[in-house]
């Protein structure tokens, strides 16, 4: 009977150099997607303000009449 593994190549462990790397590029790639992500939610709740205040001081009518904010 012939062995399934007679002709494996042997096993290579990984550096502690390449597992540093590999670590390095996961914490980069998790900032940056932070950093976007962070950024998008940061624009909608800017314009949310942004649009409250213009509805507060009346140059944007109200999307509901009965929903009127008056100083």
């Amino acid at each position: 009977m012939k062995w399934k593994w007679k002709n494996a190549e042997p096993i290579e462990f990984t550096t502690k150099e390449e597992v540093q790397e590999m670590i390095d590029d996961a914490i980069r790639k998790h900032n940056r997607n932070a950093s976007i992500i962070s950024m998008c939610v940061g624009w909608f709740v800017l314009a949310l303000f942004a649009e409250g205040l213009l509805r507060l001081i009346g140059v944007i009518d109200p999307i509901f009449p009965w929903l009127k904010i008056t100083l």
